[in-house]
């Protein structure tokens, strides 16, 4: 066997953290090699991010063209073709995979290997290609941006079933004709809507008391109203005790007020959360601590128990999101590569949940507020009150804001309603400068704009 080839940095997956880190090294001067075990970009530009707002987008579409006689606009009857609706999905992702793939073949001193790494030791990991080679590595400092993968839970009969997770859905070439979905959270949301839209019936089943176990109750059922509206059928408290299939048709049994229950459906999307793509890397043999769920424990300077090696992204637990990924890519660049001191403590977490309307999510929530014994005023108010939401005849859901009582301190919010995400970003830009809330009550903001709502919304507070 050939002595191992070493590097002074190898970064183990390439998704929104590693991708940009193993170029920066590899620009800083450092030889670095990246492995990746299938696609470049991660799952946010192959699983994620990018293949399912594309999706959602054509669901939206959709849900105008069936509203046009609102706007005094008639069209002829409306025809989903899926497989369009697929191919410019994958359209989208090649593009953005090409653009990082081309990237990274450009950047000097990075070499990108395909397969499965291992740690054997404290310095040293072993690669199986897709073609079953064993290719042997050291390095003077890793990086681990491995990721998740869709979960799956122990439910009796799923392994006989063939189910949907929140990657294979996306390559149907048909619309299901009734699309069960396992899972009250995020994914799960997003993917019924979307069906929805497409021509889908859906039915929910989420086990806990409502959807978005995160979100504040007002919000979660907010958000279930909206979906009712629409016409998604939610099963709440509803614990599913067995799948079945028989000729076309998929059966979750489930136990909901003290009753043993039954749904049936064409179709079956289990999206019941990720788990960590820790299981392949043998942590062991690094001393790399885990936690029992298998992610990977970190400090707030993203180093692992292990001298040297770093994780980052998804696989070290916490918000599951591409911009803290990003932004841990940021931390490490700034402490290795340019001698700061950054770290994760007091890290502002945005997200938004792409149902339409969205919901954007900033700070504390008020349930979050007020276990930490806070002093709060909490301001809220309907969509229905936004100029800009009722001209464009989109003014379902509300605005909710979490100030400090003694500092005027805005301390989260959440916006369920028309861009949502982007109004919520003007909450964070205001969190990040320290302003206090009077200044978005006082400012002017162009008019008619979504952003001049939160002039009225901070001046309704529930005292």
């Amino acid at each position: 066997m050939p002595p191992p080839k070493h590097y002074d940095a190898i970064v183990i997956g390439s998704g929104q953290g590693g991708n940009p880190l193993c170029q920066a090294l590899a620009n800083f001067g450092l030889r670095t090699a990246l492995i990746e075990k299938i696609h470049v970009g991660g799952t946010c530009i192959n699983e994620g991010c990018t293949p399912t707002k594309t999706m959602v987008a054509s669901g939206r579409v959709a849900y105008l063209a069936r509203r046009g006689p609102n706007y005094g606009v008639h069209t002829g009857a409306l025809r989903i073709a899926m497989e369009r609706v697929r191919k410019r999905k994958r359209d989208i992702v090649d593009l953005f995979r090409s653009g990082n793939e081309g990237r990274i073949a450009k950047t000097k001193n990075l070499d990108l290997i395909y397969g499965v790494a291992s740690f054997t030791g404290p310095k040293s990991i072993v690669v199986r290609t897709p073609k079953r080679d064993e290719l042997h590595f050291t390095a003077d400092r890793y990086f681990i941006n491995a990721g998740c993968r869709p979960a799956v839970p122990e439910i009796p009969g799923l392994a006989a079933v063939p189910f949907l997770n929140s990657t294979s859905i996306m390559e149907l070439a048909k619309v299901p004709a009734h699309l069960l979905v396992v899972g009250g959270g995020y994914v799960g949301l997003e993917f019924a809507q979307l069906f929805l839209r497409l021509g889908s019936r859906v039915t929910i089943l989420q086990s806990a008391a409502q959807l978005l176990n995160a979100e504040d109750k007002d919000i979660a059922d907010a958000v279930a109203g909206i979906l009712q509206e629409d016409g998604i059928q939610i099963l709440i408290n509803a614990k599913v005790e067995k799948v079945s299939r028989s000729r076309n048709r998929i059966t979750v049994k489930f136990r909901a007020a003290g009753k043993s229950r039954k749904v049936e459906g064409t179709h079956l999307l289990v999206a019941t959360g990720r788990v960590p793509n820790s299981d392949t890397l043998n942590l062991p043999a690094a001393a790399i601590s885990a936690d029992a769920r298998g992610f990977i424990r970190v400090n707030e300077k993203l180093e692992t128990s292990a001298k040297d090696i770093y994780a980052l992204g998804d696989i070290k637990g916490g918000p599951a999101f591409t911009h803290i990924s990003y932004d841990d890519f940021r931390i490490l660049r700034a402490n290795l590569l340019e001698n700061g001191s950054a770290t994760t403590a007091n890290r502002l977490v945005p997200y938004t949940v792409f149902i339409d309307p969205q919901l954007g999510r900033i700070g504390l929530s008020e349930a979050e507020a007020r276990a930490q014994n806070r002093a709060i005023r909490v301001a809220k108010m309907p969509m229905n009150y936004v100029a800009r939401a009722l001209e464009v005849d989109e003014s379902r859901g509300f605005m909710k804001a979490i100030i400090d009582a003694n500092t005027n301190q805005i301390l989260g919010g959440a916006v369920l309603g028309i861009e949502g995400g982007e109004i919520m970003a003007q909450l964070q830009i205001a969190m990040m400068g320290q302003l206090p809330y009077t200044t978005l009550r006082d400012a002017v903001f162009a008019h008619p704009t979504l952003a001049e709502s939160l002039n009225n919304l901070f001046s309704k507070f529930q005292d």
